[in-house]
């Protein structure tokens, strides 16, 4: 849901008659873009690069119309380019200005490294802008700095400067770290309804407000309302199970969305769950003995092990009786009769 809040801002662009250029960063991403980044980051290989495209563009097409929508490879123009080009390209951007990034001034100060391809970074990308024309360049606000650096290299290039449409980023199922696949917080616009669903009830309640206004198409006057009733203190699930139709009908269908709720109320009622129980993200499998002292459900090794042998550990209604036993996958963990917790994966 986080990589379509943009995509989303292009698609009515696209209505109002634009022609949305998607620029594939094949070049850039040998770089490494640093924007946010406390420490360098990897370099892509040629065939990493071509795999998260493959995914990117099925994605990418839910949203966006195929008609009116171009993508261009910016290795086209900057992979061609000589030293002397560099030279002169880099000529046009003072250090100065480069080091007025939040996160390399960060750095600076803690004594981090920074290498000296990661200054080049927001050259390259700025460059892009000036290659493809752009009118308006769309971006998160971690990319601020990177596109109005299009906006400065574009004015030494003698074109008229690009607009900027800064975007809020979107945090994940944390509710502290933006929605990213990195952090297994995320949200996938390919998630069937039933699991899409509940991974919105799950998000922290102070984001309810946030997911409407980036992630669906309600209008400001309802989502205004939506403010009154949960400043009103009614309950917050109410106007997170419409979120979550909104959200589900948006990428499958209306009866799809019906469905997901009423299938997600069977469960829960029929359990005896409450409404309001937290949630933890799994970063791929952990052993049950860790996962019941990370959230909360024991404090040392043994209780955990004790709650174990004694049944009262249940992962989706069913007793896990195995103290090595492994959880991989997402569900509700029930710790005797009162304790809860959605387990998102």
């Amino acid at each position: 849901l986080g990589f379509a809040v943009p995509l989303r801002k292009l698609r009515q662009c696209q209505e109002l008659g634009h022609i949305a250029v998607l620029v594939i960063g094949d070049f850039t991403a040998k770089i490494g873009d640093p924007s946010g980044e406390s420490k360098t980051r990897p370099v892509l290989t040629d065939e990493e690069i071509e795999n998260n495209m493959a995914r990117y563009k099925e994605d990418i097409f839910t949203i966006l119309l195929p008609e009116r929508t171009e993508f261009r490879y910016n290795s086209e123009w900057s992979a061609p380019l000589s030293s002397t080009d560099v030279i002169r390209l880099a000529q046009k951007v003072t250090l100065a200005r480069i080091i007025e990034r939040d996160d390399f001034e960060k750095r600076l100060k803690e004594n981090t490294s920074i290498s000296l391809h990661e200054l080049l970074y927001p050259i390259f990308q700025a460059y892009d802008s000036v290659f493809i024309n752009a009118d308006i360049e769309l971006g998160g606000t971690d990319q601020t700095f990177n596109l109005l650096m299009g906006r400065e290299l574009q004015r030494e290039f003698k074109k008229t400067p690009q607009i900027c449409i800064i975007l809020p980023l979107l945090e994940g199922l944390d509710g502290v770290q933006k929605m990213s696949k990195s952090y297994n917080n995320y949200i996938s616009i390919k998630n069937p309804p039933g699991e899409m669903f509940g991974k919105i009830m799950s998000i922290p309640d102070s984001l309810i407000v946030k997911y409407y206004e980036l992630c669906t198409d309600l209008p400001q006057e309802k989502i205004e309302k939506i403010k009154e009733i949960l400043a009103s203190g009614a309950n917050p699930r109410d106007m997170k199970a419409r979120l979550a139709k909104e959200i589900v009908k948006m990428y499958h269908s209306e009866k799809a969305a019906v469905e997901a709720e009423r299938e997600f109320e069977r469960i829960f009622r029929e359990k005896g769950i409450p409404d309001d129980i937290g949630s933890y993200t799994l970063k791929g499998k952990i052993w049950i003995v860790r996962l019941l002292q990370n959230v909360g459900f024991a404090t040392t090794g043994s209780e955990a092990r004790r709650l174990i042998n004694q049944g009262a550990v249940e992962l989706d209604g069913e007793v896990i009786k195995d103290v090595n036993y492994e959880v991989d996958r997402g569900g509700v963990l029930r710790v005797g009769k009162r304790r809860f917790i959605k387990l998102v994966k």
